[in-house]
């Protein structure tokens, strides 16, 4: 087996995320290429696409959502991701035991103690009546069925335990910060994909990966002897470690010393969030500043494919902060690559912030 160094598993990482180059492929190629992009905060998957995709614009998401191709709803980990549509019905079934396994911590059971899950779920499919319905009216009505409960707890329930998308406007590009008046509209799904499918989709963006990084991405376990069934048709690797990777037999590792640009990435980027050992992009000591805690993914920013520091945007000012010095080429790159995504954002201005 060849072991791949960091900076070969980076670039094959940047290469499969188009971020060592910007592709002229359509917002849903590449979106199915990542399989999901996280969006907790609808605004940033917009971003993402427009750090990956050629001439990006905003009406290139905003219509795929508005005419269904693409939806926003719990998918991996339990989190709101968007997914093109055919691929959220085949792999939401496969993650079902994912959002079940969330349905059921300690913060749900609170209010759902005693509570029939079937019926609940079966009650909160009859109030949609596949129909979108703000998710406030959905906690209302469920709370008037179960008196003394708290409405918004078996509205989330419901919203993990069943298809449910959100309706377009609410996915869409906007103000910053997550809308409160999120509609919902209950979905059918197709027969579930495979897991090897999955292994195999993972592995197009992500690879080559590890087992563990394939279950931390997804949120699945004993993903161990899928890939062991899969034996024939994957390359194995080794990481500087000396633990196992597996890849796609085609699958192309770019040379190492491919040049990679500086790059712009949304809060909660793939890209950061697809293994389990996330040090083939980010260091140990730069994700602590980059995800300070288990809900915040911060805004990053890549000097030569590695996290280099952090951007925010408030008051039209696009502010970026770096970790540690800048080379006069890499700070000249970052600012000229903040002065594009300026009008993409409704930014005026560009400010360098020290620590």
């Amino acid at each position: 087996m060849t072991t791949l160094s960091l900076r070969a598993l980076n670039r094959a990482l940047l290469q499969r995320q188009f971020l060592l180059a910007r592709t002229d492929e359509t917002p849903q190629a590449v979106l199915a290429r990542l399989v999901a992009m996280q969006a907790q905060e609808p605004n940033w998957p917009f971003v993402g696409l427009w750090s990956r995709i050629r001439d990006f614009e905003h009406a290139g998401l905003t219509n795929l959502l508005a005419d269904g191709r693409v939806v926003r709803s719990g998918l991996l980990r339990s989190t709101q991701h968007l997914a093109v549509a055919g691929d959220f019905r085949r792999f939401r079934p496969l993650l079902q035991p994912v959002l079940d396994r969330t349905a059921s911590t300690v913060h749900f059971r609170r209010g759902n103690a005693g509570l029939d899950t079937g019926e609940l779920v079966a009650a909160g499919l009859r109030i949609l009546g596949g129909h979108a319905m703000p998710r406030r009216e959905l906690a209302r009505r469920l709370a008037a069925e179960h008196p003394g409960r708290d409405g918004r707890l078996l509205a989330a329930e419901v919203e993990l335990r069943a298809a449910v998308v959100h309706d377009p406007a609410t996915a869409g590009w906007g103000a910053w910060g997550t809308r409160s008046a999120v509609s919902v509209t209950a979905v059918g799904v197709g027969a579930p994909a495979s897991a090897q499918e999955l292994v195999r989709r993972y592995l197009a963006a992500f690879g080559p990966a590890s087992v563990k990084d394939v279950q931390a991405w997804s949120g699945l376990t004993r993903l161990g002897e899928i890939v062991e069934t899969m034996r024939g048709e994957l390359r194995r690797h080794r990481d500087p470690h000396g633990r196992e990777l597996v890849d796609l037999a085609g699958a192309e590792l770019p040379d190492p010393d491919t040049p990679a640009p500086v790059r712009l990435l949304p809060g909660f980027d793939n890209v950061l969030l697809g293994h389990a050992d996330r040090t083939r992009i980010i260091s140990d000591e730069d994700r602590k500043r980059i995800m300070p805690g288990r809900a915040l993914v911060r805004p990053a920013f890549l000097v030569d494919g590695r996290v280099h520091g952090s951007w925010s945007l408030s008051g039209g000012e696009l502010r970026l902060t770096p970790f540690r010095p800048l080379p006069a080429a890499a700070r000249a790159a970052l600012e000229e690559e903040a002065q594009r995504l300026l009008p993409f954002v409704g930014g005026e201005s560009v400010f360098f912030e020290s620590r």
